[in-house]
This record gives C-alpha cells, sequence and structure tokens, in this order.
C-alpha cells in the first residue's frame, strides 16, 4: 500500500484566556493547520501564536473562516448578504496573514469552519460569496465537501478545489456529514477513527452510519482539535498511516 494524505485539524478555538484542544501536541502530527480568524474563536494572539509554532514544525497555514458567531462557536447558521459575506471571508483570511507573516509563513488555503462549511454544501449563494471573498485575497486553494457547492463556486472562480474527508465524523448515505444533533455525528473511539483512515487512504472508501459504501477521493482528512481524545486519535492515525506506506504530507506546496 502507499500514497499521500493531507492531515488537518482545526486550531488556535481558543479566546483570550480560554484554550480549546492541545494546538501545539496536533501541531506535531498534523500537515495542515485550519487556524480560526476571530469570528467564531481566536484572537490576535492565539492567531499569531499558532502561526508561529506552524511555521517551526513546517505545518501549513490555512484560515479557517466563519460566520461572525463568537457566542455559538460559529455553529448556527447566519443569513449574511453575500457581499457581506465575501468581505467578512476577505477580513479573516487578511487578519490571518498578517500573523502568518509575521511568523515567516503564508496563508496556504481557506477552509469554512462549522455552519458555513455545512451551508455551502448546498447553499449556491453563500458558497459563491465564500468563493469571491477567496479571490479577492488571491488565488488560493478551498478546501470542502466532494460535489459540494462550495468546491464548485471556487473552481469558478480560478481556484482549486481540494476534497476532504472527516476521520471523526458520521456520514449520511448522500456523503454528507450527519448533524451535530444527531446520533452517530462523532465517532467513539480511536479504534474507530484509525479504522476510517486507513480505508480512505487506502481504498478511497468512507462507511456511512446506515453501513452504505461511499467513494471518496480526499486529499486531506480532517481531525477536530476539539473532539475528546483529538491527540491520541491524531497521533494513532499518523503512525498507522505511516506505518502502511501512506506519507502524511500537507496538499499546498511548501
Amino acid at each position: 500500500m502507499s500514497g499521500v494524505l493531507d492531515l488537518n485539524s482545526d486550531l488556535g478555538e481558543g479566546f483570550g484566556i480560554w484554550r480549546l484542544g492541545d494546538d501545539d501536541a496536533l501541531l506535531e502530527v498534523v500537515s495542515s493547520a485550519n487556524v480560526a480568524c476571530g469570528f467564531h474563536a481566536g484572537d490576535a494572539s492565539t492567531m499569531r501564536r499558532v502561526c508561529v509554532k506552524a511555521a517551526e514544525q513546517g505545518v501549513v497555514v490555512g484560515a479557517q473562516v466563519s460566520y461572525r458567531d463568537l457566542s455559538g462557536f460559529g455553529r448556527r447558521f447566519i443569513d449574511v448578504e453575500p457581499g457581506q459575506l465575501a468581505d467578512e471571508v476577505l477580513y479573516q483570511i487578511g487578519a490571518l496573514e498578517a500573523c502568518a507573516r509575521a511568523a515567516g509563513t503564508r496563508v496556504g488555503y481557506v477552509k469554512p469552519h462549522g455552519a458555513l462549511y455545512n451551508t455551502a454544501v448546498r447553499h449556491a449563494g453563500q458558497a459563491a460569496a465564500i468563493a469571491a471573498g477567496v479571490r479577492a485575497f488571491g488565488v488560493l486553494p478551498v478546501l470542502g465537501l466532494p460535489g459540494s457547492e462550495l468546491l464548485a463556486a471556487a473552481e469558478r472562480a480560478g481556484l482549486e478545489p481540494v476534497f476532504e474527508a472527516f476521520a471523526d465524523r458520521g456520514y449520511t448515505p448522500e456523503a454528507t456529514l450527519v448533524p451535530r444533533s444527531q446520533p452517530g455525528a462523532l465517532l467513539g473511539s480511536t479504534a474507530e477513527v484509525v479504522e476510517r483512515a486507513v480505508r480512505l487512504a487506502t481504498s478511497g472508501e468512507i462507511v456511512a452510519v446506515d453501513g452504505t459504501v461511499l467513494k471518496v477521493g480526499a486529499r486531506s482528512l480532517c481531525l477536530h482539535g476539539d473532539t475528546p481524545g483529538a491527540v491520541e486519535m491524531a497521533r494513532a492515525v499518523h503512525d498507522e498511516l505511516t506505518a502502511r506506506g501512506v506519507a502524511v504530507r500537507p496538499f499546498v506546496a511548501g
């Protein structure tokens, strides 16, 4: 078995004196860091600190853009006017780019967070607004769910669409994520997460909650930083993939 797979994780999701997850430990494992840009979590100091650590570890920095929703952690739908949403995406990328440059690195890609990510799977208007905001900044890859409106809009805007899968989230038979409010939204053990990662990397398959086998050609695998046992899961996935001849590398060239 051989191949290459990127491992990404949502990082920098603390705020002020509050910390969420172990950013430093995960940066020793993952190859891409989706850094919160201050709208659902994160602040200037957190963003800069994560960028510094990512640069030290050779991890690519990505902008994890969101609805303006600190109190809801970006997990609530907001009916934002498209022009405003595009501007807010641009604003978030620019803020992270400043922190990244100060750390000697750069923003290498964009990934929406939470409700914005899920909304852009089917909401063509918001998907186009996200793509417009990214394109206003420059030509950056956009990480998203295969078959989503988001990736279609990114491609139309001249941006590279990058297929992503999730190691620790349940899938519906339609190849979308099970809502966090429903049973089966999260995989329950490290063993399940490792099995998901290995099957994806070696066979391009993911098993949905009803047993349906989905064909998923993902280049990047997400391991959520706020999942209980996230560091243990990430290390186990990295070690098992490496043992099976799968190289863990960022999808963005250094």
